[in-house]
Parts: structure tokens; sequence; C-alpha cells
């Protein structure tokens, strides 16, 4: 298909994003969901022409305010926002005036003034995409707030699997790891839920939350026991910088029992897919010979995947603003 007719299909498929921030997995809903991966899908496919520029952001202003190390996640953004025609800043607080003391309200108040069109926000703090949406006059984009949520990381993964299986509903999803510290996996559990897939949490009992067996999902402590029928494996990155104690012997130990290699994929279903939101501690949460094997790995097609729904995300919310003030 040429790409002029993949632009059309863009077009046609260009709706308002449903809430006026995307900050949580439940901004979305099981007929909303369907909508925006089929624009991501459309966005998937013209990425991989020759010329990736598109004019649906034009004269719109992106920025990126990431107050935590971000390698993968901030450069997706600020290339789909690039791709979509959008002018983008990217802020580093580390050698901004927060670092002299200024406070994430007096951040927002500036950045305001600015008149940015969308904002992304990776911050330690949960619930501070939350709060910078109420104090500035843009859409804000959480692009991870503390153990709270990653709710763009969830959408490419349901992105990936649709891509992979078709359709998620019904699939059994094993989110194995670090699930205390992460995000990636409260983001997930609500989406794939949501789409109708099952899922399970495992991971040894000091990196479960105690409360994991009220998120709807099986809660298993030994790995082969929790892999045993499972259609996809998401591994989680072992955080820690986050942890206080120890709450793992070691990394060695804790790959002999919750590390994914060959032996332990072998009690998920022929044919499952591994998965992993990156960055890999490889060695520690997973075997670098399943990792890079593509015939079972969907990592780098996650990467591929992130750039194509974040447009799809920014397209939608730019939208949604044009018509709030048409």
């Amino acid at each position: 298909m040429s790409q002029s007719d993949l632009a059309e299909i863009i077009r046609e498929r260009l709706a308002p994003f449903p809430r006026d921030h995307f900050l949580s997995a439940g901004d979305l809903n099981a007929a909303t969901v369907p909508p925006l991966l089929d624009l991501a899908d459309a966005f998937v496919d013209f990425n991989r022409q020759g010329a990736k520029a598109l004019d649906l952001m034009r004269g719109r202003t992106v920025v990126n305010l990431f107050f935590e190390n971000s390698t993968r996640t901030s450069a997706s953004f600020e290339i789909a926002a690039r791709r979509l025609g959008a002018d983008v800043t990217a802020l580093s607080p580390r050698t901004s005036s927060v670092a002299k003391g200024e406070t994430l309200i007096d951040t927002a108040a500036t950045l305001n003034a600015m008149k940015p069109d969308v904002l992304v926000v990776r911050h330690g703090a949960s619930g501070a995409a939350a709060l910078l949406s109420q104090k500035v006059g843009c859409a804000v984009v959480n692009a991870g707030d503390g153990r709270h949520e990653h709710p763009t990381q969830a959408l490419l993964d349901l992105l990936s699997l649709r891509r992979a299986f078709g359709d998620v509903g019904g699939l059994t999803v094993a989110i194995c790891g670090d699930i205390a510290h992460s995000r990636v996996a409260r983001s997930n559990v609500a989406l794939l839920s949501m789409m109708g897939a099952r899922v399970r949490l495992i991971g040894p009992p000091t990196l479960v939350p105690g409360d994991a067996d009220r998120w709807g999902c099986e809660v298993f402590h030994d790995m082969r026991k929790g892999l045993r029928g499972c259609d996809v494996v998401m591994m989680l990155r072992l955080q820690l910088e986050r942890m206080e104690g120890a709450l793992v012997p070691s990394t060695r130990e804790f790959f002999r029992f919750w590390g994914l290699d060959r032996e332990k994929l072998a009690w998920a279903n022929p044919g499952a897919k591994v998965m992993h939101p990156g960055p890999m501690n490889r060695g520690v949460e997973i075997d670098s010979d399943v990792a890079d094997d593509l015939s079972v790995s969907l990592i780098q097609d996650q990467v591929e995947m992130g750039v194509a729904a974040r447009m799809a995300v920014l397209a939608t919310l730019s939208v949604r603003r044009e018509e709030a003030s048409a």
C-alpha cells in the first residue's frame, strides 16, 4: 500500500482521545481501546515506509518532562511527536530550576505560561502526572509515575500482542518478577483484563504486593507452576534502586528461581511469546538465549510498537484539543 493511501487511512481512523489526559489505563475502556489500536496499527505500517513525516500535529508543541532517567520511553515519545509534525522540547529537571529547589507546582506554572499542547511526564512520585494535569491547560500524558502506572507501555504491549495473536481475549498472560515496584505491571493488569485476557502474577512473596489477590489475577510464587498453560510470559526488571532492604537473597538466586530460561519457558504453552518492557537485566530476570530468539521474543517488536502507540495517543489527544477549542 502506498504512503498516501496509508496517510488517508490514518486520517479516517483519527478520533478524539476519550479523556483530556492519559494518566492511567482506566482512562480507556473496552470500547475505546480497539479504535486506538487500529489507528496505531496504521501508524506501524506508515512508519515502515521510506518517508515518515505527517502534518497531523503541525503547529503543536510537545514538551517531554522526565524527572527520571529514560532512554527508550523518552526517545519513543520524541520520535512519535516529530513524525506527527509537532515541535518537541525535552526538559531535564536535573539541569533545570528544579535542581535549584523549584517545586513541581512552580514548574507546572512556568510550563503553562509557555502554552504547550501536550506535556509528557515521567516522575518518581506516584500521582505526579495527575497533579500536573490539574495545574496546566494542556493535555498530560503519564510516561510513568512512581509505582503507580505507565499506561502507554501497556497500550503498546497490547498492540504487540494483538499483532502476534490476532486477539488478546482468551490469552493467558503471566507477568513475572518484581511486581511490587512495577508501574508497568499495574497498567498491564488493567488493560489486559479489560480486553478479556487472563492474567497471572508470578514472583517471590517479597516482590508481590500483599493486595495482589484483589487485582483480579491468580498469584503464584512458583515460576514453573505459574507458567503452566500460559500463552505470554512478560518479564519485569528487578528494580534494585527502589528496594529498601534485602527483598531477594541475590540476583543469582533470583535468576535461579524466577529468571526466565529455556527450561522454565518450556512449561508455558507451545508457541508462547516472551515480552519485556526494558531495560533488561540479562542473566537476572531473563536469559539472553531467550531474549534474543525472535521466534519467541516480542521484545524488539515492543520497541517498534512503542512509537506507533504513542503516535496514536498524541494524535488523538491533539484532535480532542482541536475539537474542544472549536
